[in-house]
């Protein structure tokens, strides 16, 4: 009886000072558990590996319930792609993204928005992973809304990979945004290089 107390004490404290160290990394964001979900899931859909969900949320099993809390860490120990490789990008997390933000948008307007995600993953003034860069709160409708839950089409699957491979219609851009659906000031700010269908990319 001793030893089991003495168990789920070393328990209770590793746990909280996870929570401590989890709490103090303002990048990270919350997932919330829905019915269905399993760790692998969840690690597929957030670009995350399964070990690392549970280091970062002091799991000992793959148990989850409905409604608990996970913290999906967006700064991991993966480092960003030295000379412009994409090569460890997840192709089908990078299509869900397309697909939500530019699913009515032609081909290369697909491509140009997978392409400044990349090129968000390369600049230093962004996460440099692409779980990191889509899960940056504000970051994209999207995410919040859900909508990058959604399975990708063919296309955004292709124009994933193009984007990938090192297409970058926008030359570069950091931002993208459809002028008739916004008026927040600091994306008017920025400054446009190119229009591709409905969005204007700028730096």
């Amino acid at each position: 009886m001793r030893k089991y107390r003495r168990y789920i004490l070393v328990v209770l404290v590793l746990t909280l000072l996870t929570g401590l160290l989890i709490s103090g990394v303002g990048a990270n964001w919350t997932y919330t558990v829905r019915r269905g979900d399993t760790l692998y899931k969840i690690a597929r859909k957030v670009g995350v590996s399964v070990g690392t969900l549970r280091s970062w949320n002091g799991l000992w099993t793959n148990y989850l319930r409905v409604g608990q809390r996970l913290t999906i860490p967006t700064q991991t120990a993966q480092p960003a792609r030295a000379g412009g490789s994409r090569s460890g990008v997840d192709r089908y997390l990078l299509a869900r993204l397309i697909h939500a933000e530019a699913e009515a948008e032609p081909y290369i307007g697909k491509v140009a928005v997978g392409a400044v995600v990349l090129n968000r993953i390369e600049s230093p003034k962004f996460p440099n992973t692409l779980a990191g860069v889509l899960y940056q709160p504000l970051a994209f409708e999207s995410v919040a809304n859900g909508r990058v839950y959604n399975n990708p089409n063919s296309d955004s699957i292709r124009a994933a990979g193009d984007a990938i491979n090192g297409w970058d219609p926008t030359g570069g851009c950091l931002f993208f945004f459809n002028p008739a659906k916004t008026s927040n000031r600091f994306i008017w700010s920025r400054r446009i290089i190119t229009r591709i269908g409905k969005h204007v990319f700028s730096l």
